[in-house]
C-alpha cells in the first residue's frame, strides 16, 4: 500500500538551469509499441551545477557524448533522472531511447488515440518522449524527423514548418519539421496517423501567407469548418486589438478524442480534444460552437502569451494561463455581447473559484509551493488570474493597458518571463506603482468588501464607507489589504445618472486600497439621495456585502444602467429567498420578487440572451458560499421551488415564444444564439412546472426540435420528470446518436447531472462508458459530482461512494484525471454533519488503498 505524499516543489529554491541547449534535432520511427526516440542536442554551458536531464518510463539503447559511448559507470540513472557528473562547457549529447505509446494511458507525453499517435507534453510530459531538462525555461530550437508506416500514419506533422519529406523502404516514409522559433519542451508537439483536412489560407496584417489546416477524423472534414472560422476570426482580433500577427508559414489544429484537457497551445500545431473542434447544427449545440470559438481563440492567442513569451517556471504559470483568458474573454465579447459575456464570466468564477478559493484546496494565483503541477491547472491560475488583469485594466486605465502590453511584447519576445517582468512593464506604461497591487498572486481567498452609505440631504453629500477583508485560508491566517477598483456609479432612479462632482457623467473608479477607506461625494444643492451602483462590470474579483433589504434591491435593479448589475442584482435577491424558504420550508416564494423577475424577462425581450440569463437562478455551488454548515438537498428543494414560481409566473410567456418558429437555417452567430438561448430558457421553465402536461409539451417540442441546442434542451428538462415521456426521449435521443461519441457524452452528462447516485452508478455500468477516455469519464463522473450538488452531497453517502469508485478505477490509467475529479470533494468541511462524515470517510479510504502523486496531492490537501 502506497501512501506517500508528493515532495514539495517550492518557488523560493528556483535557480536558473546551469546549460542552454541552443539546437536539437530529434528522430522518431513510430510503432506503437516500440517507438524509438533519438535525440542529439548542442549544449553550452552557462554557470556552475551538475547536467540533469529528466526522464520517466524511457528504455535507455545508448548515450553518447560528442560521439564518444558513455558506459554505464559514466552517468546516473533513477525513476525519473539521469545525472552525468562531468561534462565540458560544450559538448554534444546523443540519445537513443525506445517507448510504448500504446501502454500510455495517462495521455501524457506520446501515446496512441484511435489508432494515432499524438502528444501531450505540458506540463512535464516530454521527459515521457526522450532525456531532456523538462522545464520552461530551457528553450531551444527544434529539428525534427518522423518515419511512420505510410499506409497506417499518411500524415506526419509536428511544430514549425514542413521541410523535406518522401518514401522510404519497406512501405514507411518520412517528413522533416524546423522550428525556428526557440521554445520549451512543453510545447513540442507530434501527430500521426489518417485524417481528413479543413484547409484554407490566411494572409497576415504584414502581408504574409499562411496555410491553415484542421485535421479530423475521416468523414468528419465538414464538422471542422466553425473551427477553421474561429481561428481567422482569432488571428484578425489578435492584429486589431493587441497587433500581433502570426509569425510561421503553417499553423495547424488536430483533433483528439482522448485528451485530458481542452486543448493544448503547441507552437504551430495546437492539439485540441475533438469536442471543442467538431461542430454541426445537429449534433452540437450553441453553447459547443461558443466554446470551440472562445477556446480556439485562447490557443492561438497563446501564441504570443505563452509561446513567443513563456514562463519562467511552473509558478508563474498565470502569466500565460490568466492573461491568455482574459485575452480570449475580450475576443468573445466583442464577437457577441459583452454584456452576456461578463455575465458568463462571472458565472464560471463564482460557481468554480470563489468555490476554491473557500476550501482546502484554496492557493494564491502564483502559490508558493506545489506538490504536482498537474494539480495546479486551476480555476484559481485561469479564471482568477484573468479577473486580475481585468482589474489591472480598470486599476491603470485602459490606454496605459495597451501601452503596458506593448512593451511586454517589445521587451520579453523569445524569453522565460515572471510576473514581476509582467508588473513592471505596467510601471513604465503608468507610472504607478504595482507592488501591492502584486499582493493579489500572493494570497489566496476572495476578499469581501463591505460597503455601508451615510446621506447628509442639507449638504446634498453622499460618503460611502468601504472596508475589505480576505478570511483566513489554509497556512495564510494572515491577510494583507490588496488594491481593489471598484466602477461606480450614482443612478437618480429614473435610468440615468445624478451628477456628482468629479465623477465623470455619474461614474468613476473608486481605489480601494486599505483595509477601510471613505469616499465622500457632493451632489449639487438640493439633489435627491441617489442610488449607488458599485463594481460594475464586476470591476474586481470581489464579494460585495450590504445591508439592502429587498425593497431597496429591487429599486436598485429597475434604476440600473449597467447590465451585469442589473441581473447581479436579481442574483442576490434570488439567494436570499432561496435560503428563505430553506428555513420557512411552509411560506410559499416571494410574489414581490418573482414578478419583478418576470417583468425583468419580459422588458430585455428585445435582448434575448441577456433575458435568458435572467431566468438562471443562483447553483448550489454558488450558495455554498453562503452559509455553513450547508445541507444542499435543502437547498435544492427551495430552489426549485423558486423556480417553479417564475415558471408559473412566465408560463405563457413561455408558451408564445415557443410556439414560434426556431431560427432558420440555423446559423452559430450571437444573434441567433441569443433567440434559441431564450426560447431553452423557456423549455426549462416549462420542465421546472412538474407537471404531466409540461411533461407531454417538452416530449412533442423534443420530437420536433430542429437542431441539437433545443432537443437537448428538451431532454434536459424531461430528466427531471419521471413517467413514459421522459424514458421514451431517453431511448430515443441514444438510439439516434449512439455512433457519434460526442453526443452521447451529453446524453450520459444530461442524465447524471440531474439524477441521484443511483442514476450515476447504472451509467458507470453502461456498456458504452470508457474509463480510458476522459471525455466519457467526465460526462459522468463530473457531471454528477461538480454540478449535481445535491445528488453527490446527499446524506446517504451513496454519491460520494459512486465517485470514490470511479476515481479508484481511474486512478491507475490516467492520475491527472483521477486528481481533477477528487476536486469536487473540496467543500467537504462545510457540509452538514452526516454529509460531511461520508464525505471523509470516502476521502480516507482513498488516501489508505494508495493513491497516485497527482491523487494524493489533492486527497493530502483536502483531509488537512
Amino acid at each position: 500500500m502506497r501512501t506517500d505524499t508528493p515532495v514539495s516543489v517550492k518557488l523560493e529554491n528556483y535557480s536558473p538551469y546551469p546549460f542552454e541547449i541552443e539546437h536539437v534535432s530529434m528522430d522518431f520511427s513510430l510503432e506503437p509499441d516500440a517507438t524509438r526516440v533519438r535525440t542529439k542536442m548542442q549544449v553550452k554551458r552557462l554557470r556552475p551545477g551538475a547536467f540533469v536531464l529528466d526522464g520517466v518510463g524511457l528504455t535507455l539503447n545508448s548515450i553518447a557524448l560528442d560521439g564518444t559511448t558513455l558506459s554505464e559507470a559514466a552517468y546516473q540513472k533513477d525513476e525519473e533522472t539521469l545525472t552525468i557528473a562531468s561534462v565540458p562547457d560544450a559538448f554534444t549529447l546523443e540519445t537513443d531511447v525506445t517507448i510504448n505509446p500504446s501502454k500510455n494511458t495517462a495521455l501524457s507525453g506520446l501515446y496512441m488515440s484511435a489508432g494515432r499517435f499524438c502528444s501531450q507534453c505540458e506540463a512535464t510530459g516530454f521527459r515521457r518522449i526522450t532525456y531532456w531538462p523538462d522545464r520552461p525555461d530551457v528553450m531551444s530550437r527544434f529539428h525534427v524527423r518522423i518515419d511512420a508506416d505510410k499506409a497506417k500514419y499518411p500524415i506526419l506533422l509536428s511544430n514549425g514548418t514542413p521541410g523535406e519529406a518522401g518514401a522510404l523502404s519497406d512501405g514507411r516514409h518520412f517528413a522533416e519539421w524546423d522550428d525556428p522559433h526557440p521554445k520549451p519542451s512543453y510545447l513540442f508537439a507530434l501527430c500521426a496517423g489518417d485524417y481528413d483536412v479543413w484547409r484554407d489560407t490566411f494572409t497576415t496584417m504584414n502581408g504574409d501567407h499562411v496555410d491553415l489546416g484542421v485535421y479530423v477524423d475521416k468523414g468528419q472534414a465538414d464538422r471542422a469548418e466553425w473551427a477553421m472560422e474561429s481561428l481567422k476570426a482569432a488571428m484578425v482580433w489578435d492584429e486589431k486589438r493587441f497587433g500581433r500577427a502570426y509569425d510561421l508559414g503553417v499553423f495547424n489544429i488536430v483533433a483528439v478524442r482522448d485528451f485530458n484537457f481542452g486543448a493544448m497551445e503547441n507552437k504551430g500545431l495546437n492539439i485540441f480534444n475533438s469536442a471543442y473542434v467538431l461542430a454541426r447544427e445537429d449534433s452540437a449545440t450553441d453553447a459547443d460552437f461558443e466554446a470551440i470559438e472562445s477556446i480556439v481563440g485562447h490557443e492561438y492567442f497563446h501564441n504570443w502569451t505563452g509561446n513567443r513569451i513563456t514562463c519562467r517556471d511552473w509558478f508563474q504559470l498565470c502569466l500565460k494561463e490568466g492573461l491568455t483568458v482574459f485575452r480570449d474573454q475580450e475576443f468573445s465579447a466583442d464577437l457577441r455581447s459583452r454584456p452576456v459575456q461578463r455575465i458568463k464570466d462571472v458565472m464560471r468564477l463564482r460557481a468554480r473559484q470563489f468555490a476554491e478559493d473557500a476550501g482546502p484546496l484554496a492557493h494564491p494565483v502564483r502559490p508558493q509551493a506545489y506538490g504536482s503541477i498537474d494539480n495546479l491547472y486551476t480555476a484559481t491560475v485561469y479564471e482568477k488570474g484573468a479577473e486580475l488583469i481585468r482589474a489591472l485594466t480598470v486599476f491603470i486605465g485602459d490606454e496605459a493597458f495597451n501601452r503596458g502590453m506593448q512593451i511586454y511584447f517589445d521587451e520579453y519576445d523569445g524569453t522565460a518571463s515572471t510576473i514581476e517582468d509582467f508588473y513592471a512593464c505596467f510601471e513604465k506604461a503608468s507610472g504607478r506603482d504595482l507592488s501591492q497591487f502584486r499582493r493579489w498572486y500572493a494570497q489566496a481567498g476572495t476578499p469581501e468588501v463591505t460597503v455601508k452609505e451615510r446621506w447628509d440631504g442639507d449638504s446634498a453629500t453622499l460618503t460611502i464607507d468601504l472596508a475589505q477583508e480576505t478570511p483566513v485560508t489554509p497556512k495564510q491566517p494572515t491577510k494583507q489589504p490588496v488594491p481593489i477598483p471598484l466602477r461606480a456609479a450614482l443612478l437618480d432612479g429614473k435610468g440615468a445618472h445624478a451628477e456628482a462632482e468629479g465623477w465623470d457623467k455619474g461614474e468613476t473608479v473608486i481605489r480601494l486600497e486599505d483595509d477601510r477607506q471613505s469616499v465622500t461625494v457632493q451632489l449639487p444643492a438640493g439633489s435627491k439621495r441617489p442610488l449607488l451602483s458599485i463594481n460594475r462590470h464586476f470591476s474586481a474579483p470581489v464579494r460585495i456585502k450590504r445591508a439592502l433589504s429587498n425593497t431597496d434591491l429591487l429599486a436598485l435593479a429597475a434604476a440600473e444602467t449597467d447590465a451585469f448589475n442589473t441581473w447581479d442584482n436579481f442574483q442576490t435577491l434570488a439567494k436570499t429567498e432561496i435560503f428563505r424558504l430553506l428555513d420557512e420550508p411552509q411560506s410559499p416564494p416571494d410574489e414581490a420578487l418573482v414578478d419583478a423577475l418576470a417583468e425583468a424577462v419580459r422588458a430585455n425581450s428585445d435582448d434575448p440572451a441577456f433575458a435568458a440569463l435572467l431566468t438562471v437562478l443562483p447553483d448550489i455551488g454558488e450558495l455554498f458560499q453562503e452559509r455553513e454548515p450547508v445541507d444542499p438537498a435543502g437547498l435544492n428543494v427551495a430552489r426549485k421551488r423558486l423556480r417553479q414560481a417564475l415558471a408559473e409566473a412566465l408560463a405563457a410567456d413561455a408558451e408564445r415564444l415557443l410556439e414560434a418558429p426556431s431560427p432558420a437555417p440555423f446559423k452559430p452567430n450571437a444573434e441567433q444564439a441569443g433567440i434559441r438561448a431564450q426560447r431553452t430558457a423557456m423549455i426549462g421553465l416549462t420542465g421546472a412546472l412538474d407537471t404531466s402536461e409540461a411533461a407531454d409539451r417538452l416530449k412533442a417540442l423534443f420530437d420536433k426540435a430542429p437542431n441539437m441546442t433545443e432537443s437537448l434542451a428538451c431532454l434536459r428538462a424531461l430528466v427531471t420528470l419521471p413517467g413514459k415521456p421522459r424514458d421514451e426521449a431517453i431511448e430515443t435521443f441514444y438510439q439516434r446518436w449512439k455512433d457519434n461519441p460526442l453526443v452521447i457524452d451529453k446524453w450520459f452528462a444530461v442524465q447524471a447531472g440531474q439524477g441521484t447516485a443511483e442514476d450515476a452508478r447504472r451509467l458507470s455500468q453502461h456498456p458504452d462508458y470508457d474509463l480510458s477516455n476522459p471525455n466519457r469519464v467526465r460526462s459522468v463522473a463530473a457531471a454528477f459530482s461538480m454540478t449535481n450538488l445535491a445528488g453527490f452531497h446527499a446524506p446517504d453517502g451513496e454519491g460520494h461512494k459512486v465517485i470514490g469508485d470511479i476515481i479508484a478505477r481511474v486512478d491507475p490509467l490516467n492520475p491527472a484525471l483521477a486528481a481533477r475529479l477528487l476536486t469536487s470533494f473540496e467543500q467537504w468541511k462545510k457540509l452538514e454533519p452526516v454529509a460531511q462524515a461520508s464525505a471523509k470517510r470516502v476521502l480516507e479510504e482513498l488516501r489508505d488503498q494508495g493513491l497516485s502523486k497527482n491523487a494524493m496531492d489533492i486527497v493530502s490537501r483536502a483531509l488537512d
